[in-house]
């Protein structure tokens, strides 16, 4: 997932505040992924959630974390986040995944930002 327009935020608040924003936003997805599902900040912006659960849940999961990032508004900022949600297929490796989920991700954005946009799964 990617916090949408962030740079914003960076330009109109500062650096630190939106570091802290960044902070509280793991801090929604920790709350709103299930205990065994892994949130990691993949790089500025960029959060990677890792569930091992069918692909039609993933999606839900998806869904409700970027509801929850929308509503609590964290760091009192509002904001949105996309998401790509790619299953892993037996076979791939896991760069083949992730190529997949950022692939889906940028789709996400070009069609509106503030959405999930998933592949088939398996």
């Amino acid at each position: 997932m990617d916090l949408d327009h962030f740079k914003t935020v960076n330009d109109t608040w500062g650096h630190e505040r939106g570091d802290e924003a960044l902070i509280a936003v793991a801090e929604v997805l920790r709350r709103t992924v299930r205990g065994d599902d892994v949130v990691a900040r993949w790089g500025g912006e960029e959060f990677l959630i890792i569930a091992s659960i069918a692909h039609g849940e993933a999606i839900e999961l998806a869904e409700r974390c970027r509801v929850a990032i929308e509503s609590e508004r964290p760091a009192g900022i509002a904001l949105t986040a996309t998401f790509g949600v790619a299953a892993h297929e037996p076979g791939d490796v896991v760069d083949v995944t992730l190529r997949r989920a950022d692939e889906l991700l940028y789709d996400a954005k070009r069609s509106g930002r503030n959405r999930v946009e998933a592949d088939h799964g398996v």
